[in-house]
């Protein structure tokens, strides 16, 4: 009985000090602001509370870019877009709640219709009435669900490997979602975030794997690890699968843009389809050579493709 105790004990001791070792502290808000928040970040209080990080660059008379990032990424995404696009366009970019600098909000809401609120409230708040939106990945479908609940601000709609139309997820799913939606491990990841797990879902999203430096995977760990989002993320994960999307689809009446990478793993391109044949009058191009994230894995393409498409329909 005696050895089964110290057993025990060297086992309690051991499983401690590999805790200890593997967990990654949160990161102070305060101190990711200092390091990301230059240039042209700015922020905002929303009626809720929500401190929202944003960039808003370009001409103030110019025609609007509202841009969503996707899951687990930050405004910082669409960096090669506005470099193209900012010379002609407003291009206003926003993190999320629960990503980038605005991090968790004080209703807890992280669900597609609490993103669809705090897009709606942050258009208003910094004065935008109509205005083209675009997404990708997880951003992407809250603009689409943007463009169905309010096509009186919405004047063009750019899908961009967007969320929320597709059955299943694709055929392989980054190690960080399955985690984070597995009952009792995904509780570790409050406070076990290894590099290893951003690094191998940003290789899963690019095909062009050089563009995946140590800094972008050093930013994305950061924002992952400041103080409140790694609870917001599993909060995320595990919503239930929301069909609004796909209920309302016909209700989108903006000219829409579909953008899609072909060797997008996470959001199969059956779902480019499926949005292509819900949206009237839409268009729909397919990159060979891109994966999931196609804003930065084809930026010059992507970007004059979402040019000539703003300037062709006024």
């Amino acid at each position: 009985m005696r050895k089964v105790l110290i057993g025990l004990l060297v086992l309690v001791a051991v499983l401690a000090g590999a805790f200890w070792f593997l967990s990654t502290p949160s990161i102070p808000r305060a101190e990711l602001e200092k390091k990301y928040a230059t240039g042209a970040s700015q922020f905002v209080v929303l009626p809720d509370g929500a401190r929202a990080h944003f960039r808003d660059q370009g001409p103030r008379g110019g025609q609007v870019l509202l841009l969503i990032h996707g899951s687990n990424a930050s405004l910082f995404t669409w960096e090669p877009w506005v470099s193209r696009l900012d010379k002609d366009f407003r291009v206003v970019t926003v993190d999320m709640p629960g990503h980038g600098l605005t991090g968790a909000v004080p209703d807890d809401d992280y669900s597609q219709e609490g993103m669809v609120k705090f897009t709606d409230e942050f258009a208003d708040k910094i004065g935008l009435k109509q205005f083209d939106i675009g997404g990708n990945s997880m951003g992407g479908a809250v603009a689409a669900r943007f463009a169905e609940e309010h096509p009186d601000r919405v004047t063009h709609l750019i899908l961009v490997d967007a969320g929320g139309m597709q059955t299943h997820m694709g055929d392989h799913v980054p190690l960080a979602f399955r985690l984070g939606r597995t009952p009792v491990v995904n509780l570790l990841l409050l406070y076990i975030t290894p590099r290893s797990i951003v690094k191998e879902g940003l290789n899963d999203a690019f095909v062009h794997k050089k563009l995946v430096s140590d800094f972008m995977i050093d930013e994305y760990w950061d924002f992952a690890r400041m103080e409140g989002t790694r609870e917001a993320t599993l909060k995320r994960f595990n919503l239930p699968w929301d069909t609004s999307i796909h209920d309302h689809i016909a209700d989108i009446k903006a000219p829409t843009l579909i953008l899609w990478g072909a060797e997008d793993h996470l959001v199969p391109v059956e779902a480019a389809h499926a949005y292509n044949n819900a949206i009237k009058g839409s268009k729909l191009i397919i990159y060979p050579d891109a994966g999931h994230v196609l804003q930065e894995d084809l930026p010059d393409q992507s970007a004059a493709d979402v040019r000539a498409f703003l300037t062709a329909t006024p």
